[in-house]
């Protein structure tokens, strides 16, 4: 046998393949698809924001094109390209996606119609004021780093997380025989489920629901009990019933309108429309005798005009029922729990972010007792130095070297080999 060759080794394809399939889906779990449950991002997300924090793409400076952080981002730290990091992006932008959105746009980044947003290279963008809160404290080693893919940089395996993004955000994603669906919250309600957790770290979901009672969705709109909430707190999943916002008004000639001002999440205003056109085209119901769209950036409005001797009410039964105005969020409360993928009930969600902001707090208090400590060694040196100041300077010019100088400093002074260094880095002028 050739001596290349002797390192070949006979494998079952169907071995293989279980082996590189199972390689692949732990790729798409970790690396890619689900959310981390200390930040609430995943790892292009967060890719994303540290990108726009190193090009100063931040809330005090103008924004930049698109094209220029999806570069970046893609060239430094991910590796699957451009197509994927700019719909993230966007996403992170738009508002009726996300509760507190990340990313702060100029220009167009699609709409709640199911409009798409423009090219990258005409687009504009910086970091929201609330995704500096994720970052805060990032340079004062709060959290772990790792070699990016090209091993030139570094990039945070999470980030320091002062904004509890997985609940205000929440987050959708489909893994390989997995996937998470989280509803999004009020930022000051998960606040006060968090003080009353570290107040009463045996608090149940009564109480937490008592501050929490239930998701906050970026189009608003209504949820219809709270059988299904409880059940998500309780135990990672959930059905929650969400309904359009409606009244009825009273219309010139006897007639009256159903007001659409609100619809669930993640419906399209033009898909509903769609849905009532076609109601009254192929003659569903008697009732139905028009629909209008007056929305525009500011909100919606879709009025739905009945006929004189129309029901109204029961045209909006009909309509909760075979259009979006009434659809059902499924719940799915999983997140990667040190690496591994679990579906959590609120209160262990609760306690994983307090347990990630405790051990941000202790690593920055640490940082920072460390460099207090350290100028404190320094002031010490200079006081040891300006109290002998005439013979330090004679001794650094009658050494013959740095290495010289050092260790006469050290010895004669009672210095320590920091302080000396730091005294034999100064110019003559400032010592």
């Amino acid at each position: 046998m050739p001596e290349e060759l002797e390192t070949i080794e006979t494998v079952a394809i169907h071995e293989e393949m279980a082996r590189s399939y199972v390689n692949y889906a732990m790729s798409v779990i970790i690396a890619r698809a689900l959310p981390d449950v200390r930040d609430g991002l995943k790892p292009v997300q967060r890719r994303i924001l540290y990108t726009m924090l190193q090009g100063g793409y931040t809330p005090d400076r103008a924004r930049t094109k698109c094209a220029k952080i999806c570069g970046d981002c893609s060239g430094d730290f991910h590796p699957h390209g451009q197509d994927v990091i700019y719909p993230t992006l966007v996403r992170m932008a738009q508002d009726f996606n996300m509760r507190y959105p990340l990313v702060d746009p100029q220009g167009n980044f699609g709409s709640i119609d199911g409009d798409p947003p423009a090219a990258m290279r005409y687009t504009e963008a910086r970091a929201s004021k609330i995704a500096m809160e994720l970052l805060e404290d990032i340079d004062r080693e709060t959290v772990d780093w790792v070699p990016n893919y090209l091993q030139t940089k570094n990039e945070p395996t999470v980030l320091p997380g002062k904004f509890p993004n997985l609940l205000c955000n929440g987050t959708s994603g489909i893994a390989v025989g997995m996937a998470t669906n989280m509803p999004s919250h009020n930022l000051n309600e998960v606040v006060e489920a968090i003080k009353l957790r570290l107040s009463n770290p045996k608090c149940t979901v009564d109480d937490i629901m008592k501050v929490l009672p239930g998701p906050d969705f970026p189009t608003y709109g209504l949820i219809f009990g709270t059988r299904g909430i409880r059940s998500m707190y309780e135990t990672g999943r959930g059905s929650i019933v969400m309904q359009a916002k409606t009244a009825i008004e009273q219309a010139d000639g006897g007639k009256s309108t159903i007001v659409i001002t609100e619809i669930p999440y993640q419906t399209s205003r033009k898909t509903i429309i769609e849905q009532i056109a076609d109601i009254i085209k192929n003659k569903k119901h008697d009732s139905i005798a028009d629909v209008s769209d007056y929305s525009d950036r500011h909100g919606t409005r879709i009025e739905v005009t009945i006929k004189r001797d129309g029901n109204p009410h029961r045209a909006l039964n009909f309509l909760l029922k075979k259009t979006q105005l009434r659809t059902t969020f499924g719940a799915i409360m999983l997140s990667l729990v040190n690496g591994v993928p679990n579906v959590l009930p609120i209160t262990l969600l609760l306690d994983e972010y307090i347990k990630h902001r405790k051990s941000v707090i202790e690593r920055r208090t640490r940082y920072e007792l460390n460099r207090a400590l350290e100028d404190a060694h320094i002031s010490e040196g200079y006081q040891i130095a300006r109290a002998n100041l005439d013979d330090v300077i004679k001794v650094i010019r009658n050494s013959e070297d740095p290495e010289e100088a050092r260790r006469e400093l050290v010895k004669r002074f009672g210095m320590t080999m920091f302080q000396a260094n730091v005294i034999l880095n100064m110019q003559l002028r400032r010592l």
